[in-house]
């Protein structure tokens, strides 16, 4: 809820905005800049913040680095099970974490140096593991009565 024109609080699309940014008082905060960014296909976000100096370059670059930010975040949770720790206390999910940020950052440099993706990277383990388990099995399931 902001009140741009001292008329009282609205929501933030109901507010003129900029995408070059427009200062606006936010209810039980203070003042904080707002960018409007409108995508190709119609779709409209609003970018809020408290640096009221930031230009839209500014914006542009944190927005990159946010997207960085996000495919981290996907690759970790879809190449290494970082939400998957079946665990309730609190010192061995800080183990699991750990691990599977080791195993990313390991995936990543992997990617780096020969520019396999994690995707293949992590398949191609996989497909190995598999492969050696079938050529010489070591565990076997019991026929039941």
């Amino acid at each position: 809820m902001v009140n741009s024109d001292c008329t009282g609080n609205r929501r933030v699309d109901e507010v003129e905005l900029s995408e070059a940014g427009t200062v606006v008082p936010l209810k039980g905060y203070g003042f904080i800049k707002v960018f409007k960014i409108v995508a190709l296909n119609g779709d409209i976000d609003y970018w809020p913040t408290n640096d009221l100096q930031m230009n839209a370059l500014q914006r542009l670059q944190f927005a990159e680095f946010e997207w960085v930010i996000e495919e981290y975040h996907r690759g970790l949770k879809q190449c290494c099970g970082v939400e998957k720790a079946q665990v309730r206390s609190s010192r061995p999910q800080r183990h699991h974490i750990g691990l599977a940020i080791r195993a990313f950052l390991r995936l990543e440099n992997h990617w780096f140096n020969t520019g396999i993706s994690w995707y293949e990277a992590k398949i191609s383990i996989v497909r190995e593991a598999v492969r050696s388990y079938l050529a010489s099995p070591w565990l076997t399931l019991l026929p039941t009565a």
